[in-house]
C-alpha cells in the first residue's frame, strides 16, 4: 500500500463524543536505515568500479602492451615410420622460444597446449606447465613429440613418403595459450594462437631449413 508524501489530517474526537474541528497530524513513514545503508554502499561500489576501470584503461593505453611471441630456432626430425600405408609413427623434437617484448609488463602463461600437424592431420600433442615471464624476458623450452599408430589418409601418406624421399618434410605447429598480463595491481587475461610452418630435411638427422611463425590474439 502506497503512502502519500504529505501528512494526513484527521479530526480528533472531543470529550463529549463529538468530532473536533482541530486537525491532528500523522507523522510520515520513515525509510528503513538498512535500505539507506545498502543504497549508499551500492553507489560507492559503482563509483569505485568506474574509476578503477578508467584508470586501468588509461594505464594500458599509455603503456601500449604487446602480446608474447612464439617461435622456434631448432628442430630434430628423428624418425618417420609408416607401419602400414595409413598408420604413422614418428619422433620429433623442437626448441620453442617464448619471448615477452614488453618493458613494463610481466606475463604468465596459465595454459599451454601445442599440437603437431602434417597438413590438417593431427600427429601429436603436448601440454606444458604454466610459467611466468618478466618484462623483456625470453624462455627456451625443448618439446619432444612422439606419434604412435596415427591414422593418415592414403593421399597424405603418399605425400609424406614423397617428401621424405626428396629430403624436404613439412610440419605444422599450432599453439594455444592462455596468457595473463600484469602491471602492478592491474591485470587482464587473453588467448594467444600461434602457427609455425616448418620445412626440414628428412630423418633420422632432420634439421630446420626454413620456418614461418606468427602469433595472434
Amino acid at each position: 500500500m502506497n503512502y502519500p508524501n504529505h501528512p494526513q489530517q484527521i479530526s480528533a474526537p472531543e470529550p463529549n463524543g463529538r468530532k473536533s474541528r482541530r486537525p491532528m497530524l500523522l507523522q510520515p513513514r520513515r525509510t528503513n536505515p538498512i535500505i539507506l545503508c545498502g543504497t549508499f554502499l551500492c553507489i560507492i561500489f559503482s563509483i569505485i568500479l568506474i574509476v578503477t576501470g578508467i584508470a586501468i584503461l588509461i594505464i594500458f593505453l599509455a603503456v601500449k602492451p604487446k602480446h608474447p611471441l612464439f617461435d622456434t630456432t631448432a628442430v630434430s626430425l628423428n624418425s618417420i615410420y609408416l607401419d602400414s600405408p595409413e598408420y604413422f609413427n614418428g619422433d620429433f623434437t623442437f626448441l620453442a622460444n617464448f619471448s615477452n617484448p614488453n618493458r613494463k609488463i610481466d606475463v604468465r602463461f596459465e595454459y599451454l597446449d601445442i599440437e603437431l600437424y602434417f597438413h590438417d592431420r593431427l600427429l601429436a600433442t603436448q601440454a606444458l606447465k604454466p610459467f611466468t615471464q618478466r618484462k623483456g624476458e625470453a624462455r627456451l623450452e625443448a618439446i619432444h613429440m612422439i606419434s604412435s599408430e596415427v591414422y593418415l589418409p592414403l593421399n597424405l601418406s603418399v605425400q609424406l613418403r614423397n617428401q621424405v624421399q626428396t629430403n624436404r618434410v613439412q610440419y605444422n605447429i599450432r599453439g594455444t595459450f592462455r596468457v595473463r598480463a600484469s602491471l602492478g595491481l592491474a591485470h587482464f587475461s587473453y588467448w594467444l594462437h600461434c602457427r609455425c610452418l616448418l620445412e626440414m630435411t628428412g630423418p633420422p638427422t632432420g634439421v630446420l631449413i626454413a620456418r614461418s611463425c606468427r602469433t595472434k590474439r
